[in-house]
């Protein structure tokens, strides 16, 4: 378990747990520990969901400025690759992610609720991309999974312009999937968090693996991977289950072996 950033585990969820009041900041141990968490999620059989979680408080109000202010053009250079990595290791976890979202989520926050699948976000919520504030721009994903998000012209507002925008406006252009009470954005997470830990797992990660991936390619290519990952599960014991069980007892009945 690390310092400031710790893996929770309970009925089949994992919650990768922010803790350096009293904004979240990504320092570089922010970011190695967020790794680490990542890939024990990753491998641990027993966690079939994850969400990623900043605290009642603030998800994650963006990177550590005063420990880079300083930087040389060959530190950020150096640094700039465990930061995207870091964060690419939230978006590899190969079973559902959700980021339970209250106060702000900016900068690398923002970029860090990207990696995940979903993202439930309290009404309180505050979210955007300020990095041209400060004369850069985003470095760790936002570019990109912001982009493929919400289409190029709204990220292009949001990373032009440096504004932030409220809980109603992210999830009208569907940078966030849900909104609700601050006091039950964790609940939320946890609750959907549960429900899909409860499936099939390698169906899952198929889907997503398919969706994913489908994104980076053109569509023929993207049908094949889907071809692939759907001929593939033929091999699962859950798939003979969810047949059997849909044939006898109707959809949505099955009891998955998880393997």
């Amino acid at each position: 378990m690390g310092e400031l950033v710790h893996l929770e585990v309970a009925d089949g969820v994992g919650t990768i747990r922010l803790d350096r009041p009293p904004m979240n900041a990504l320092s570089r141990q922010v970011q190695e520990e967020i790794r680490a968490a990542a890939l024990e999620a990753t491998e641990r059989a027993e966690v079939r969901a994850v969400v990623v979680y900043g605290g009642p408080k603030v998800f994650a109000a963006g990177a550590d400025v005063k420990e880079m202010a300083g930087w040389s053009y060959q530190q950020m250079v150096d640094n700039s690759v465990g930061l995207g990595s870091s964060f690419t290791a939230v978006a590899a976890i190969p079973k559902p992610t959700i980021a339970a979202i209250t106060g702000y989520a900016l900068g690398g926050g923002c970029e860090l609720a990207l990696c995940c699948d979903l993202r439930i976000a309290g009404d309180n919520a505050r979210l955007g991309q300020p990095e041209i504030l400060l004369g850069i721009i985003p470095g760790a994903g936002g570019t990109q999974r912001l982009t493929r998000l919400v289409g190029p012209s709204r990220a292009k507002d949001l990373i032009f312009t440096g504004r932030f925008v409220d809980a109603a406006e992210a999830l009208a252009i569907g940078l966030v999937d849900r909104v609700v009470a601050p006091d039950d954005v964790y609940a939320e997470a946890l609750a959907l968090a549960a429900k899909l830990a409860a499936g099939a797992p390698y169906a899952l990660r198929a889907a997503k693996e398919a969706i994913d991936r489908g994104l980076e390619v053109d569509l023929a290519t993207g049908l094949e991977i889907e071809r692939l990952q759907f001929t593939g599960l033929f091999a699962t014991e859950d798939r003979s289950i969810g047949m059997a069980s849909f044939i006898e007892n109707g959809p949505g009945k099955a009891v998955w072996s998880g393997r």
